[in-house]
């Protein structure tokens, strides 16, 4: 469906809270959400939108609803093949909780993992993995201000692994045991959890929601909750809030996958239509009016925080139902923001860039109050010039509009992503589908397909002119404000009034029109003769074709199904890590701005402009052996995407207000990072691992400080000098991937032949083992700790059966350390354990275990953990946790095979290393073969105490 994206605050935090044993990012908050208000223009029970609406849904999916209220959206699709997905959704949310339930809509979310009437305490994740569902991965949920979303992806839809799990859901909606004890155990995980999320972002976040959205109830229920009710709530509360807020009337099923719609739609009333609400129903709550304000300032002072603003025009929610002519408004403003953005990102990429970058956006926040807000990261002194910069755009856009060229260019943008969606839509992969469906229920949107996107579009932009959007930007702002919030790590000299001043005397100055742009051309569509082929070989067993030309440039094509005008290109150029000094600090920190200094004879900004029809992707990695260049495109612009790789291969531009930015950037880096345990392990652990490795350490503030783009230059010179080898996966055919390639890569002067780096180069050190921990610090909350533990192991081509083995392992102790850390003993929220083992590096690989804890348990951890290691390796798991382990591994293994980006991985450096086909051919029998008694043989190779490697990192004293 056509939608505006969910604004990203930049002082936002990742609020949004999950079950997700992995701790993964998920969607950054935003704020608002007057629920009371919204319902009164949500449909009906049982409702859905479109029957109040001139919008079509999606003719594709079946809506419906049952008896009791429950509503349920059914959608087959076979991407990838045999597998489905499930969303469980309850219209209920923080918002709902009362005073003193403060963090018991998260809570009970924990809980609903935690048994029920038909499924023993404990037993509920173990039933899912032994069908093939990793925690975290495939089976998680999420609370938030305004709902709960219970999610499960099916690595099979055979009718037991189906049977199970809507019987696991209709357990949730209805059925949990809720028992004293489990509440009493997951109280320290949840709190684990809080402290995981308090970070200076964070913090700055709940300050700024509680200024911005004065006496409304959304600042009051953070979803994290307070920690005095996490402890001490009784399991009563959690009970009223369960049969208040977790009733059929607000509940969605949404199930999409490859089965049969009938069958699905008649499991789903036998299994849902017998479930009543308990009790009175749960009210909505009053979230309160939007405060009537002038202009109104707020400095935030957080050490570890990042330099920012967010200037905000404050109004009633937009409560209009989704139809047509709502949808052609909001889109004539999205333009006009787009428009903004562009001039934002213009600014950003000059020579004299005034902020690091700047958004505007338009958002009903939660339907409790509708927000139009500029937001800029500048650097800690400079944010002066930065509000100024962004009030003076605001002004300009609002007074003089935008031009129809700026427009039209906007257009074409939006066309061709809509163009590209119908032209993937087939091969749409069930997960994302799910979460189509999941993400229109809040604001009560109608679903509709990528191809009645695309004619709703072409329609509604036809003859669309400029001065319809320039009014739209004039009425955007005449919201009450403007709200200005700036947060930075240090105090700022006057405070609120300082910054009231500066807004007030950055508005005296007089804005002029925007002047127009230059026509341009695309300059890089040749690069002289077209290659030709002098090699080539069929590599049929895994459907790919190795080719080389006669300049040396080697291309691997692999031509898929699995998603329709996808095209993943990858060139490796080089020798990456291993062609750096070990005594040298690596610039790769500063990467990013290679792409952004845009190319010789064109610009980055006006790369965009000139490709806007175009669909394409460049960005800069360093990977162990190799530098990469990579993108995504359409099948169509496949010679456009290789035109921009080649292009930055041979003459990138190195622009050093690029490099600068990144600099810039880079200023707060080290206050960010050590602001938390998580940020120190993230700066320091690869450098660590290494034994100081300087390719792999993080530079210190005054090498960042001292930088030159020329360090850049001198580290990437092997771009114009190296070996190239391209990879092109996806909907392709070999004889279209070899002409693209002919015309670009394969078109260069031949590269000499270096040879692969000896043994002498694949050396970097493990460290030694430690009996007491190695010590860091970090300057956040005194209850913040972690403990990390490292065992060396081999690199994969020593015994790739035997890395396979040590996965394997290492997912036991994952298991174990779940089972023991988390369900038993509630210590902690996301203990976790891996496994390495290198491809390049000799005798490089190990096991490791992280686990966040108070830092006055950190030896208990340490007790723990030598225990699970010790107990391995006296005997073997069981039969039953060896499946639980190798059963999502193989089923996740099965579900990436089916995808481009899989095999762009394997594929890299194949035609040089053939010892990487065989571990590719190999995989998925190295895994099943892996026996009880090889897990113990490896746990007893490496993981004694006198092997381990530890860390601590506690709160600075």
């Amino acid at each position: 469906m056509l939608r505006t994206s969910r604004p990203l605050l930049i002082t936002a935090s990742v609020l949004a809270l999950s079950i997700s044993a992995v701790g993964g990012a998920s969607a950054l908050p935003f704020l608002g959400g007057d629920k009371a208000a919204a319902v009164q223009a949500a449909p009906r029970p049982g409702q859905w939108p479109q029957a109040a609406s001139d919008i079509a849904a999606d003719p594709s999916i079946r809506f419906g609803s049952l008896p009791n209220g429950m509503r349920y959206a059914i959608r087959r699709n076979a991407t990838p093949p045999g597998q489905a997905s499930i969303r469980l959704r309850f219209d209920a949310g923080s918002l709902m909780e009362t005073e003193a339930q403060q963090g018991l809509a998260h809570f009970l979310e924990h809980m609903a993992f935690n048994g029920s009437k038909t499924v023993p305490e404990g037993e509920m994740i173990k039933i899912l993995e032994r069908h093939g569902l990793a925690f975290g991965a495939d089976t998680n949920a999420s609370t938030s201000w305004n709902e709960t979303i219970y999610k499960l992806d099916l690595p099979k839809t055979d009718d037991e692994t189906v049977k199970v799990s809507l019987d696991l859901m209709r357990d949730v909606a209805s059925e949990l045991t809720i028992s004293g004890e489990a509440v009493d155990r997951e109280r320290g995980v949840i709190l684990s959890e809080e402290r995981d999320r308090d970070t200076p972002a964070y913090r700055v976040f709940k300050e700024g929601t509680a200024f911005l959205l004065k006496g409304q109830r959304p600042p009051e229920r953070l979803p994290i909750g307070k920690v005095d009710v996490i402890k001490t709530a009784p399991r009563e509360q959690l009970v009223d809030y369960y049969q208040r807020f977790y009733r059929p009337e607000r509940a969605v099923l949404v199930v999409v996958g490859d089965f049969d719609v009938d069958a699905m739609e008649a499991k789903i009333k036998a299994r849902f239509s017998d479930w009543q609400g308990v009790g009175p129903a749960g009210a909505d709550p009053d979230l309160g009016a939007v405060a009537k304000r002038g202009v109104d300032t707020k400095v935030i002072v957080q050490p570890g925080a990042a330099t920012s603003l967010q200037v905000s025009w404050l109004s009633p929610p937009d409560l209009a139902p989704d139809t047509s002519a709502v949808r052609k408004r909001d889109l004539i403003e999205r333009l006009g923001f787009a428009v903004l953005n562009r001039r934002f990102s213009a600014l950003s990429r000059g020579s004299d860039p005034q902020f690091i970058a700047a958004g505007a956006f338009a958002f009903d926040q939660f339907h409790a109050a509708r927000a139009t807000t500029i937001s800029a990261t500048a650097e800690p002194t400079g944010w002066r010039q930065a509000l100024a910069a962004i009030d003076l755009e605001q002004r300009r856009i609002a007074r003089y509009g935008v031009r129809q060229d700026e427009l039209d260019r906007e257009i074409a943008e939006i066309r061709t992503g809509l163009e590209a969606r119908v032209a993937g839509a087939a091969t749409q992969r069930t997960p994302v589908l799910a979460n189509i469906i999941v993400g229109s229920l809040d604001d009560h949107e109608v679903v509709t397909s990528p191809a009645q996107d695309l004619a709703w579009f072409n329609t509604a932009v036809k003859d669309l002119k400029a001065e319809t959007v320039s009014d739209a930007m004039k009425k955007a702002f005449e919201g009450s404000g403007p709200v200005a919030i700036l947060s930075t790590g240090s105090p700022v000299q006057g405070g609120d009034k300082a910054l009231a001043d500066e807004l007030a005397s950055a508005r005296k100055v007089e804005v002029t029109p925007q002047a127009a742009n230059a026509s341009i051309e695309w300059p890089y569509l040749s690069f002289g003769t077209p290659g030709t082929v002098a090699e080539q070989k069929d590599v049929t067993d895994l459907d790919a074709t190795f080719i080389r030309f006669t300049n040396g440039v080697r291309l691997t094509v692999k031509p898929t199904k699995f998603r329709d005008d996808q095209v993943l290109v990858k060139v490796r150029i080089g020798d990456g890590y291993l062609g750096l000094p070990s005594d040298r600090q690596s610039a790769g920190w500063a990467g990013s701005s290679f792409a952004e200094g845009g190319l010789a004879k064109i610009n980055a900004q006006d790369m965009e402009r000139v490709l806007a029809d175009k669909v394409w992707g460049a960005q800069l990695g360093t990977e162990e052996d190799a530098f990469t260049l990579s993108g995504g495109t359409r099948t169509a612009d496949l010679s456009t995407e290789l035109q921009v790789l080649a292009a930055y291969a041979t003459e990138p531009g190195w622009r050093p207000e690029a490099f600068q930015r990144i600099k810039t950037f880079g200023q707060t880096l080290h206050d960010q990072y050590e602001a938390t345990d998580n940020g120190v392990l993230a700066r320091d652990l690869s450098g660590l691992l290494r034994s100081g490795d300087r390719r792999f350490t993080f530079p210190s503030r005054q090498e960042m400080a001292a930088a030159k783009i020329e360090d850049l230059k001198t580290q990437l010179a092997p771009l114009s000098t190296g070996q190239i080898e391209v990879i092109i996966v996806g909907d392709i055919t070999v004889e279209k991937a070899t002409q693209a390639v002919a015309e670009t890569f394969g078109a260069l002067p031949a590269r000499m032949e270096t040879g692969t780096p000896g043994p002498e180069a694949r050396v970097t050190a493990f460290p030694k083992p430690t009996a007491t921990p190695v010590r860091l610090t970090h300057k956040g909350r005194e209850d913040q700790g972690m403990a990390y533990i490292a065992w060396q192991t081999d690199d994969f081509f020593a015994n790739p059966q035997q890395a396979r083995n040590i996965t394997i392992l290492a997912d036991v102790f994952r298991l174990r350390l779940q089972d023991e850390l988390r369900e038993k003993q509630g210590a902690t929220y996301s203990p976790s354990a891996g496994s390495t083992a290198s491809f390049v590096w000799t005798d490089f690989g190990y096991v490791a275990v992280s686990v966040e804890a108070p830092p006055a348990t950190l030896d208990s951890v340490f007790k723990t953990v030598s225990e699970i290691a010790a107990d391995l390796r006296a005997k073997p798991p069981s039969d039953d946790e060896l499946a639980r382990a190798k059963k999502p591994r193989l089923e996740g293994l099965e579900k990436a095979r089916v995808t481009n980006e899989y095999w762009v991985g394997q594929l890299s450096g194949a035609q040089t290393d053939p010892r990487r086909l065989d571990a590719t051919r190999s995989v998925q029998a190295g895994v099943e073969r892996v026996s009880p008694q090889d897990v113990q043989k490896a746990a007893q190779s490496f993981l004694g105490d006198d092997r381990a490697w530890k860390l601590v990192i506690v709160p600075e004293k």
